[in-house]
């Protein structure tokens, strides 16, 4: 069962400075795709072909009964379509005609999943608004809201409902992946208060969550060969770990330590402490102080290309459990990986 009420504070309380957000300092000088400062979330910015945007968040109960995955994506990065689309047109495609939402719950009543693709008949975009389908985002300047309406596949049933993100603070922050700044993430809201409110499933529940973006100007698999993620809540703020291995050879490890107040402290990355692989032989790894190992506390996603874990280890002297995500690039563009994918990854015209 999902462990983490220890993922975060129950409640990260008010926001500071009379809900206004505190912007902490940028690793580059860059505003990648998807970000307004200390704004908030933009939807509007241009996306080249075959780029992408994806607004993620994740959340847990504070029961620790249920968890939720939650993607919004301009460009989705893993569709099959997507990809097929790029070498029909010589390597370029128009992002908007590849969105997608994709919604995970966890709990003991079972997952549900759901990720539907559509072209930009369906999508509306505005500065603080994207509309994907029958599905939703909206910035009000201190919140996010979002309004689902989506099909479980391949099991048939809905997700449908709202969702409120209450971050306590913004970062501001921004982080190159690549050598050539073809790619960013910048850790938005790392502690921030989620509101689930769903008619289908029937499900009411609040606790601590995170909200990020990734942007980009190239494919993923163009790139990267792999990268895991993790973040993780301490008594001051969060950690969050990114270690990507760039096509080129070279490696980048991130570790940063988020304040309470959005404020960024870059610290050398902990030891690599290993991570069973996946049942697909996707490698699983994280990092962990010195003398200390990781396990896992429960896997959520295990697929050909990509895993999704809750992790126990120790961060910067303290016990913690966090979010854990490994992606491999080069399993995802074989070509029986993406056969596959269709039958996760409907395709709808509206």
């Amino acid at each position: 069962m999902i462990r983490p009420s220890e993922l975060g504070s129950s409640d990260p309380g008010p926001l500071p400075c009379g809900r206004s957000f505190v912007q902490g300092s940028g690793q580059t000088g860059n505003v990648p795709l998807g970000v307004a400062g200390d704004r908030g979330p933009r939807f509007d910015r241009q996306i080249p072909r075959s780029g992408y945007s994806w607004w993620y968040i994740d959340a847990l109960s504070d029961d620790g009964q249920h968890g939720l995955t939650l993607i919004f994506f301009i460009g989705s990065v893993f569709s099959p379509y997507y990809a097929w689309a790029r070498r029909r047109g010589g390597g370029a495609a128009e992002p908007l005609d590849h969105c997608s939402v994709n919604v995970c719950l966890y709990g003991a009543a079972g997952k549900r999943w759901s990720m539907t693709e559509r072209n930009r008949n369906a999508v509306h975009r505005s500065t603080d608004t994207l509309v994907i389908g029958p599905s939703a985002l909206r910035w009000t300047g201190n919140a996010l809201e979002i309004r689902l309406s989506e099909r479980t596949f391949p099991l048939p049933g809905r997700i449908q409902g709202t969702i409120r993100v209450h971050p306590r603070a913004l970062t501001g922050h921004s982080v190159r992946l690549d050598g050539p700044g073809e790619h960013f993430w910048s850790p938005l809201a790392p502690e921030s208060r989620v509101e689930v409110e769903l008619n289908h499933p029937d499900l009411r529940w609040s606790g601590p969550g995170y909200f990020d973006t990734n942007s980009g100007i190239v494919p993923l698999e163009k790139s990267f060969v792999r990268w895991t993620w993790s973040r993780a809540p301490l008594k001051d703020g969060t950690a969050i770990l990114y270690d990507v291995t760039r096509r080129d050879g070279s490696d980048l490890a991130v570790a940063l330590r988020i304040g309470h107040d959005g404020k960024v402290e870059e610290s050398d990355s902990p030891p690599v402490a290993d991570l069973p692989r996946g049942v697909w032989g996707v490698d699983r790894a994280t990092r962990a102080d010195s003398g200390h190992a990781a396990q896992l506390a429960e896997i959520l996603e295990d697929t050909p290309f990509y895993t999704r874990s809750m992790v126990e280890t120790r961060l910067f002297g303290e016990e913690v459990t966090g979010f854990h995500e490994s992606l491999c690039l080069d399993r995802f563009r074989t070509g029986w990986v993406q056969a596959l994918l269709p039958f996760r990854m409907p395709r709808r015209f509206r």
